[in-house]
């Protein structure tokens, strides 16, 4: 092939490139820009230790060493733990996903800005190491450790620093738990069952044992009844936390706020079918000490609004919110002719 030739074949080449390129560009100009979606959030955003340096020093570490208390607390206070022998086996983060962390997860978010606080259930205000305490004796079955151990302190120091962003008194959206819809009937334990069978029992057994993780002293999984599970003074053992716990979060890994794996229907029925099961009982005799201030689905009474333990329980809960109303709207206009009958006098 001759010199000219193979210059005909390159320069061909090179305007056929050139048309190409010029027509890629023009396409591109003349092209509607689509707009990207912003993210849009589900709520509070935790920090991280990684990129946060609000806390220095030994501070620094007691909050490092207060995120592992929380994520591995077994490993510490469990029946095997290195510290002390005072909890069930389970982890703080059990129940409070990511360490605490994870938006819609029970997380801590809400707890450095509003606490101390009044609370109904003790009837007095609490300070977050008698929310720690709590949860020691109550969720995870224990003791409450001593105010000045190290432990507390660093428990407390690393609550405190994950909601350390948030402004004094408010709730960030994504903190706590949200309950599903109520239902128009009663939570079913019956067909709970079915639901536990299929989308639970996985991971958390047959029985509701849990799963014991390979070093023997916590579990990957944690039991949901039986001497090892939260006792009945626990949050989750009112079914709109627990409901609202398994809906936002569970099967693990595979549902979220936005996107949940179970229906609200049968949210309420797996938390019902759990919460039916054998588990330790606690004293709570000195809870509530302001009768009319329980929770619609707190399991035990007395109570003022004349419904019974098993509706308090299971549900439904529409009529009991609905004569609590009336009840208050009766007391009001009580307090109200009272008021008009003094000043007549």
């Amino acid at each position: 092939m001759n010199n000219s030739k193979q210059n005909w074949i390159i320069y061909a080449i090179t305007i056929a490139l050139v048309l190409t390129i010029s027509n890629k560009i023009i396409e591109f100009v003349n092209t509607p820009k689509k707009e990207i979606p912003a993210l849009v959030s589900e709520g509070w955003t935790a920090p991280s230790l990684f990129t946060d340096r609000s806390v220095e020093g030994e501070e620094r570490a007691l909050v490092i060493y207060g995120e592992d208390l929380i994520a591995n607390t077994s490993k510490y206070l469990g029946p095997n733990g290195s510290v002390a022998h005072v909890t069930n086996g389970m982890n703080c983060q059990n129940c409070h996903l990511n360490a605490g962390r994870k938006t819609w997860g029970n997380n801590y978010g809400a707890v450095a800005a509003n606490y101390p606080k009044f609370r109904d259930r003790s009837g007095s205000i609490e300070t977050v190491y008698k929310r720690v305490s709590d949860c020691m004796e109550r969720s995870l079955n224990g003791q409450a450790l001593d105010s000045n151990s190290r432990e507390i302190k660093a428990m407390i120091a690393y609550i405190k620093w994950v909601g350390h962003g948030v402004e004094k008194d408010s709730i960030p959206k994504g903190s706590g738990i949200k309950p599903p819809e109520y239902l128009d009937r009663a939570a079913s334990p019956e067909k709970g069952l079915a639901v536990y069978t299929a989308k639970c029992q996985s991971c958390h057994g047959a029985n509701g044992e849990g799963l014991m993780a390979a070093d023997a002293k916590s579990y990957t999984y944690p039991p949901l009844w039986g001497e090892n599970s939260y006792n009945s003074g626990a949050g989750l053992f009112r079914l709109s936390r627990f409901a609202g716990y398994v809906r936002d979060n569970m099967p693990l890994n595979q549902a979220s706020h936005k996107n949940p794996a179970l229906t609200d229907e049968e949210s309420w029925d797996v938390a019902a079918f759990v919460n039916s099961r054998p588990r330790p009982s606690k004293d709570l005799s000195k809870d509530w000490p302001n009768v009319s201030k329980k929770p619609v689905d707190h399991p035990f009474g007395p109570y003022t609004d004349g419904f019974t333990e098993q509706q308090h329980k299971f549900g439904p809960f529409k009529p009991i919110i609905d004569a609590r109303k009336k009840q208050q709207e009766s007391k009001g206009k009580t307090a109200l002719l009272n008021k008009k009958n003094a000043k007549v006098s």
